[in-house]
């Protein structure tokens, strides 16, 4: 997903759902823009900005506390964006995907990493056990109740979120909000996938 922002040599990228800033420091530290990390949650962007603090690259990055389907910035605001797992927690993508695209210039670069489902059946097996079984006895084990509670979450949500938007539907989707050249590239056997592609004129 970096690849495909910083091989453009943005100037200012905005990066949504930013979470703890994990992207924005990447893409702070793998090229030359001023990142702007958002995310909806206040606790998140505190982890973000005394992440950044401690990296010694906060005069590189910016904090808003916005939601991704809001955007707070005018038109073609960026030079590129980046969103990672963010479509499955909105109640309309496609109004969301052309809302993210709104902000960047003509010609910006778009990238989204995103969890998915593999499409052939041995690894969609393995994946299913893993995602109901392995996530939450592993998150009970390592960080008790509370990600055990996420790992029981994330394998039911990745599921439906894909039976309501077929990546096919996904691919679609960024066209119609105004992206050209999509590439959707299956990573991890089918069970995470990147989407990028370029802002239409």
């Amino acid at each position: 997903m970096i690849d495909a922002v910083v091989a453009s040599r943005p100037g200012v990228v905005l990066d949504v759902a930013c979470g703890p800033a994990s992207v924005t420091r990447q893409l702070i530290r793998r090229s030359s823009a001023h990142v702007v990390g958002l995310d909806v949650s206040p606790d998140m962007l505190r982890r973000g900005r005394a992440n950044v603090i401690a990296d010694g690259t906060e005069q590189r990055a910016s904090f808003v506390l916005a939601r991704g389907e809001r955007l707070p910035f005018p038109d073609a605001s960026f030079d590129a964006l980046t969103f990672t797992y963010l479509l499955r927690y909105v109640s309309d993508p496609e109004a969301t995907l052309a809302e993210l695209a709104r902000v960047v210039r003509p010609g910006g670069a778009i990238a989204s990493l995103e969890f998915a489902v593999p499409p052939t059946r041995w690894w969609h097996a393995w994946w299913w056990l893993y995602t109901r079984m392995v996530l939450p006895i592993a998150g009970g084990l390592t960080g008790g109740r509370a990600w055990w509670r996420v790992g029981r979450f994330l394998g039911p949500s990745i599921s439906a979120h894909y039976r309501n938007y077929p990546l096919e539907w996904t691919q679609a989707a960024w066209s119609q909000a105004g992206v050209n050249s999509v590439v959707v590239r299956r990573m991890s056997l089918g069970g995470g996938v990147v989407i990028s592609g370029v802002r239409a004129p």
